[in-house]
C-alpha cells in the first residue's frame, strides 16, 4: 500500500509538472481581466479538482474493484494535470491562485463557502473510513453531484471565456465528467444503490 501512494505521489508530482508547463505554452490571446470568465475558472476549477483528486486517491487505496480503481486513478491523475494547466495559465496572466471576491463570481451566482457539489468534511471522513465496497458507494454517492457542479461550471466556461485554449479544456472537462457520471449512475443501480446520498 505505500508503494501504491508513493507511486501516485509520484505520477501526480508529474503531471501537475508536465501540466503547469502546457499552461504556459498555451498563450491563448492575450491576458483576460481579473474578473474575466478565464481567470475565475481557472481559480475556481482547480479548487474543485483537488478535492475530486483527494476523493479519488482515497478510492484508489480502499476499493477491491479493479474496474473503480482504474476509474479512481482517470480521475485523479486526468484532474491533476488540468490543475497544472490552469496553474501555468494565471501564472501567464499575472493572476494569484486564489482572489478576495467571492467563487463562482464570474458565473453570476457569487457565493461563500463551499463550491455546490462539493463534499462537506464529515463526509471525506466517512470515506476515509470505507471500505471495500462500501466505499466504492460512497464514493460515486459523492463524486455524481460533485461533477455535476463540475460540468455545469465548464459549460459556463465554454460560453463565457474569450479565450480558445480555455473553452477546449472546458469542453473536454464537460464531456469527461458527464461520461463519468453515466458509467457512476449505471454502475450504483445495477447493484440496487441509490445514486445519491440520502440527506441527513
Amino acid at each position: 500500500m505505500m508503494k501504491q501512494k508513493l507511486i501516485l505521489i509520484a505520477v501526480g508530482v508529474l503531471l501537475l509538472v508536465s501540466g503547469f508547463g502546457i499552461g504556459y505554452i498555451v498563450r491563448g490571446d492575450g491576458v483576460p481581466s481579473e474578473d474575466s470568465a478565464e481567470v475565475g475558472f481557472a481559480r475556481d476549477m482547480s479548487v474543485h479538482h483537488l478535492q475530486a483528486v483527494e476523493m479519488a486517491t482515497l478510492l484508489y487505496d480502499r476499493t477491491e474493484n479493479e474496474a473503480l480503481r482504474f476509474l479512481a486513478y482517470d480521475i485523479l491523475t486526468t484532474q491533476t494535470g488540468q490543475i497544472g494547466t490552469m496553474s501555468g495559465w494565471l501564472d501567464l496572466w499575472g493572476y494569484a491562485k486564489n482572489s478576495s471576491t467571492p467563487r463562482m463570481a464570474w458565473m453570476g451566482m457569487p457565493m461563500e463557502g463551499m463550491m455546490p457539489g462539493m463534499a462537506t468534511p464529515e463526509q471525506l471522513a466517512d470515506l476515509e473510513a470505507a471500505e471495500g465496497e462500501a466505499a466504492d458507494v460512497l464514493f460515486m454517492q459523492l463524486m455524481i453531484p460533485h461533477h455535476e457542479s463540475g460540468v455545469r461550471m465548464a459549460q459556463a466556461a465554454m460560453l463565457n471565456a474569450e479565450q480558445s485554449a480555455v473553452q477546449i479544456l472546458a469542453l473536454k472537462m464537460a464531456q469527461a465528467q458527464e461520461s463519468e457520471i453515466d458509467y457512476m449512475e449505471s454502475w450504483l443501480r445495477e447493484r440496487g444503490y441509490d445514486t445519491a446520498l440520502e440527506d441527513g
